[in-house]
Parts: structure tokens; sequence; C-alpha cells
């Protein structure tokens, strides 16, 4: 799970790659946590799935009951538990999303957004039952990936990561297919609507795709 951004890009190296992210990247940023904002209320536990150093944890901390955070990355949970020191109902734990430890039906609510579903490099298809089977029946799980509308800012600020040396040289052939693939082994393709529903077709839950700010495509997933 997410090899590259544990052994190449994490903790205080993962961080700046947000702190050089150029405005209309910050905005579809925001975006994202405030849309899974709408979808959570105070009584939830909530789990995110590659969590990193906490920065979206961060955000939701007051909003919830209990937030848990898991991650392949030892020292990205290493440098959030000093970010999040003073958050008692947040817990970090280095975990494998496609392994969870938890028992079923645990959580009100799961989320993968900014792309992990692909961030990932674990199967698509496994990494979504796993996430189901955690998730209380009439829950919500979130994952999300870009829209098409976005390519071009999403492509500029890879540059911007590239040429800061937190990734290598961006395959320009590869990028013109809509991929984001460097020399130093990082990859990252995007999923689409049609890919999100087959994932899904044959699973005993309700499915929704949801474009935000432009910028985000959201698979919602509610378990039977």
């Amino acid at each position: 799970m997410g090899g590259y951004y544990r052994d190449n890009l994490s903790a205080i190296r993962l961080r700046q790659c947000y702190e050089i992210a150029p405005p209309r990247v910050k905005q579809y940023l925001e975006a994202e946590i405030a849309h899974v904002q709408d979808k959570i209320t105070p009584r939830d536990i909530i789990l995110e799935l590659g969590c990193g150093y906490g920065r979206i944890l961060k955000k939701l901390i007051l909003k919830v009951r209990r937030i848990v955070g898991i991650d392949t990355s030892l020292s990205s949970l290493l440098f959030g538990q000093e970010i999040l020191k003073s958050a008692p109902n947040c817990y970090l734990i280095n975990m494998n999303a496609v392994q969870l430890a938890f028992r079923d039906c645990v959580f009100d609510c799961v989320i993968c957004i900014q792309n992990g579903i692909s961030a990932f490099h674990v199967n698509n298809k496994d990494l979504i039952k796993e996430s189901i089977r955690v998730t209380k029946p009439g829950g919500k799980i979130l994952f999300s990936s870009y829209s098409d509308k976005f390519w071009e800012y999403r492509l500029e600020w890879f540059k911007l990561q590239s040429e800061a040396g937190l990734l290598g040289k961006i395959n320009a052939e590869k990028a013109r297919e809509g991929i984001i693939e460097c020399d130093d082994g990082f990859a990252a393709s995007t999923i689409y609507p049609e890919q999100f529903l087959s994932l899904t077709a044959e699973l005993d839950v309700d499915t929704e795709i949801v474009e935000v700010d432009e910028s985000s495509l959201f698979c919602e997933i509610t378990p039977h």
C-alpha cells in the first residue's frame, strides 16, 4: 500500500508537497475536506485510509466523536503524532488498507480521498470490499479521484513537486495520456466514473458519483 509514499515521500517531504501547491490546487484540497465534513456528524467514528502525517485528520478531529488514521509509512505516522498530540480522539495506526485489523461494521464513515485509490497501488476491488466490511450498514464510504477538468492544475502541481526534488522527472509522453509517471518510480493514474461503478456493481451497496469543485470525482458508497 503506497510504497512510494512509505519509502520516498513521507513525513516532512510529504508536507512540502502541500506547502508548494499553487492556489487552485489548495482550493481543490480544501474543497475535498469540506465535502467530507458535509457527510459526517459529531457522533461519528471515522476511519481514514492513507492518512499520511494527518493533514486531513487535523481538519476533522473537532467534527467527530473519534477518528482513526492508518498508513503504511511509519515516518509519516510518527510525524503526525507530534502534530496531533493534543487530540485525544485521534488515533494513528501503522496498517495496510487491504488488511484492516478491525472487526466488521465498526465505522460510520471510511474516507480515502485525494486519489488514494490509485496511489496505494493495491487491488481496488479488495480495497473497496475491505472498506465496506468495516463500515456500518447505512454508513458512508468516500473515495475520490480527479476530475478531468482539473488535469492542467494537477500536472502543474506535480511539475512543481518534481522541480523541488520531491519527485523524479515527469514522463512527458505519459502525461499526455493523463498519467503522472516519474523516472524515480512514482506513478498515479485517475479512476473514472465507469471504473468506480464497475468496482461496486456486484456488491450489496448503493453507489453515487459526485463531482466537487470541478476538481474531484467522489465515489460515495452506502453499504446495505
